[in-house]
């Protein structure tokens, strides 16, 4: 079964009320196909570009550009009051339901228009956008209704990432909210050898609405909460201080702020306008159902990523697309203990999931460590090639395998027990540079001994002996040559940049306030 279609039947079995109400009311909610001209600049980009979420959309503009073609008549009437009512009329697909609970004031200005015409004048872009979010969409809809917070949100994702779950920033923020990995762990995202909780779509999604609540309880403003959502709490504060002082308006358009803090609100605005009314922009919305896509299945038993999707008889790719999270070929029941699925394909997994029951699942276990060691020395110990155990566990050439690290290994035949709570959970590996030693030559000095010369090129006298063949308490002559091992350029290279993986340690009970994202991304430039 494909992850983005459903069959009229799975449909109807969901919600056949539904539809009766949608074929004796005779609605329709299909857009008309765009028909806009486009000047070659302004032809839609290529899918690589389009995809380079979020820098392509999110890319900074001069001045608002005027490209009548794909701009809505100034006569338009969109409709986004604040939770507008539809009587017993049900909505038929998720845009509707979308629009109805519009709650946030509407901002009106050149940066909207810019915004608007740039997502009206590439139809494919939008569509390809708007068609990604189709497995996530309903659950977060879902979440903020609950919540009781405007349904505006559930559009934040395609200004973060284009609704890519795997989109990751060139700052490290990752997943369809993209967080930052400190952010993340401050709302307890668990990040470790196996699973990135920033990409996980449940985990994710109660992360952002967690974020953006107390944001909103600190500001009294979600225009306000939106900017701090995207430069940080504290750079808002201060912004909000500086006008104070200066008896400025305490409006989010009146704050100064940085280029992407300043078209962050206008991009959705831009978005909420076009899924507002949609023709106006000459805009087709894919049709999505107002119903569940996936299902939460419980699992109790290790399992392979690709035997869990065979399982469930979906695509390999499919299933990604619902478990972003998983950063290994296995899933490990003690620290996922559940998976997604599209919604009937969840039964076809749970009935052959207990049809095996008493047959292994999964080929991969964990594996500590128990002392420092090259790559190639593990992937003896534990039966794999040193190419493989590499691959797996993204180790690089010339680096370490610190003690106490987790490794994902071929599971031996005779373990049976799944990977323990505390691996699943807290599972990491640390990396530490080969020493690779080169040979310089020193001259000794009249006077010099062996323990004189060791100490002033920081080595040892026995290992300075040793090089050179010489007794201990050796004679040296002025001018003597002797060979010194130290560590290569490369060696010192990678002390400074050895990667540590997958860090699963729980953060700290003081926690501190989540740094901005344009933060973080300025101290890594």
């Amino acid at each position: 079964m494909n992850l983005f279609s459903f069959t009229f039947a799975s449909i109807s079995r969901l919600h056949g009320s539904l539809l009766l109400a949608v074929l004796l009311s005779g609605c329709a909610t299909t857009s008309p196909t765009p028909t806009a001209d486009r000047s070659p600049a302004q032809t839609a980009p290529t899918a690589a570009e389009a995809d380079r979420a979020p820098s392509v959309p999110n890319a900074p503009v001069s001045a608002p550009s005027a490209q009548a073609s794909v701009a809505p008549s100034s006569d338009r009437a969109v409709d986004l009051k604040a939770n507008a009512l539809m009587g017993l009329q049900a909505q038929t697909d998720i845009w509707e339901r979308i629009r109805m609970g519009f709650a946030m004031p509407d901002l009106d200005n050149d940066l909207v228009r810019n915004r608007e015409v740039w997502y009206a004048s590439r139809p494919d872009y939008f569509l390809r956008m708007t068609e990604r979010s189709r497995p996530y969409i309903f659950h977060i809809v879902e979440e903020l209704e609950r919540r009781k917070m405007p349904t505006e949100l559930a559009l934040l994702p395609f200004i973060e990432s284009a609704f890519n779950p795997q989109a990751v920033s060139s700052a490290k923020a990752a997943g369809m909210w993209q967080f930052m990995p400190a952010t993340g762990k401050y709302f307890d995202l668990k990040q470790n050898l196996f699973r990135d909780e920033r990409r996980d779509v449940l985990e994710s999604t109660r992360a952002a609405l967690d974020y953006l609540q107390k944001l909103y309880n600190m500001f009294g403003d979600w225009h306000l909460a939106l900017a701090a959502y995207n430069w940080g709490e504290g750079s808002v504060g201060r912004a909000l201080a500086r006008n104070r002082a200066q008896g400025k308006p305490l409006t989010y358009s009146d704050l100064r702020m940085p280029d992407e803090t300043r078209f962050y609100v206008p991009k959705l605005q831009a978005v909420k306008n076009i899924i507002a009314q949609p023709e106006a922009f000459k805009t087709v919305l894919p049709l999505i159902q107002n119903h569940p896509f996936f299902k939460s299945v419980p699992i109790d038993k290790d399992i392979d990523v690709e035997m869990a999707a065979k399982l469930a008889n979906v695509s390999l790719k499919d299933f990604k697309a619902l478990n972003p999270a998983m950063n290994r070929p296995v899933i490990l029941a003690a620290g996922t203990p559940q998976i997604l699925l599209p919604w009937d394909n969840a039964t076809v997994f749970e009935n052959n999931l207990q049809s095996h029951r008493d047959t292994r699942l999964s080929s991969w276990t964990a594996w500590l460590a128990p002392r420092t060691m090259k790559a190639e020395d593990v992937a003896k110990e534990v039966g794999m090639s040193a190419e493989q155990l590499r691959t797996v566990n993204g180790i690089p050439p010339r680096m370490l395998v610190k003690a106490g690290s987790t490794l994902l290994v071929h599971r031996p035949h005779q373990k049976e027990t799944n990977v323990a709570e505390h691996l699943a959970d807290n599972g990491h590996l640390l990396l530490a540079p080969e020493v690779v030693l080169r040979k310089v030559f020193i001259s000794a000095r009249q006077g010099d001994t062996l323990a004189l010369l060791a100490a002033r090129h920081g080595v040892t006298a026995a290992n300075l002996a040793t090089w050179n063949d010489l007794k201990p308490n050796a004679k040296l002559t002025a001018g003597k040559k002797l060979a010194v091992l130290v560590p290569s350029k490369e060696t010192r290279r990678l002390g400074k940049t050895a990667p540590t993986a997958g860090q699963g340690k729980k953060p700290s009970s003081v926690k501190t306030k989540p740094a901005s994202k344009s933060t973080q991304r300025r101290a890594q430039r």
